[in-house]
């Protein structure tokens, strides 16, 4: 356990570590779908190409995330105001996220944005716990540009403490 003085020390360097803000599509084995704001992905493995995406546990989404799990990342470019507002709100597994959200559908049946930058689409490989986090590890296997991706920069996320967001 931290000290009180401890946290104070970590948090400030902690929340400099930066990372990559998209939008984590899923579904259930029901077939409700719904994306939330990633803010904690970052590249596992080169090959193959695997990501690292933590949900925080009271996420409903944990539920449907089992090994096979068919996602998709859409990565938001820096700037963008449309989608981090929509999908930083949350939603309810009955409410449709993606209303009034331009799609085309993956390969894999789920929906990539086309206002976001580019899209990875993939399946959860495994998970482990992560203190109030679930970390998956999410093997990709196709991406599509939206935009030309040389001319934009990421949306990256920087905290200023490193115990919330």
């Amino acid at each position: 356990m931290l000290t009180e003085a401890s946290k104070q020390q970590i948090a400030p360097i902690l929340g400099r570590v930066p990372s990559g803000v998209f939008i984590f599509v899923a579904a259930s084995e029901a077939g409700q779908r719904t994306g939330l704001l990633a803010s904690w992905v970052q590249q596992a493995s080169f090959d193959p190409p695997q990501l690292t995406v933590a949900v925080n546990k009271s996420r409903y989404l944990n539920e449907w995330l089992k090994p096979g799990s068919a996602v998709t990342l859409n990565q938001i470019k820096k700037g963008d105001g449309v989608l981090f507002k929509h999908f930083g709100k949350g939603f309810e597994p009955d409410v449709d996220a993606f209303h009034g959200v331009d799609v085309v559908l993956s390969e894999n049946g789920l929906p990539l944005l086309t206002a976001a930058m580019a899209s990875m689409e993939g399946h959860v490989v495994s998970s482990m716990d992560a203190g109030d986090h679930v970390i998956y590890l999410v093997g990709i296997t196709s991406a599509t540009a939206h935009q030309n991706t040389a001319e934009l920069e990421p949306f990256v996320h920087v905290r200023k403490n490193g115990f919330n967001y």
